[in-house]
């Protein structure tokens, strides 16, 4: 026999699932309910076909610190490449950025 389960049961748990830290897998632990089951309900309510989450807590706006922009461009790129006991730095100017990223590009294919 198939359990049911109520829409705000559903709700609950997908807004479980949203919770920072969250795993659906804990969550539906929690709840005696496969993960299986639980990935369908968040499906289905990223789909707006019910199980939608119920509502917390209200929009809080925080204000964010912009960060620090230096006005001096890096002077280098710096890359550490170690495999097994070797250990090998490469120095490559910024202004070569471009280069550079096609070298790495040849080197790790």
């Amino acid at each position: 026999m198939r359990r049911q389960y109520s829409a705000s049961m559903k709700a609950q748990v997908v807004a479980e699932c949203g919770e920072p830290g969250a795993s659906v897998a804990k969550v539906a632990m929690a709840h005696g309910i496969n993960a299986n089951v639980v990935h369908r309900w968040r499906q289905m309510a990223r789909e707006g076909k019910g199980a939608t989450p119920a509502k917390t807590g209200e929009f809080i706006a925080l204000p964010l610190a912009m960060p620090t922009v230096s006005a001096a461009a890096p002077a280098d790129i710096r890359v550490e490449l170690r495999r097994g006991a070797v250990t090998m730095t490469i120095t490559w100017p910024a202004s070569a950025a471009v280069d550079f990223a096609a070298w790495t590009r040849e080197l790790l294919r």
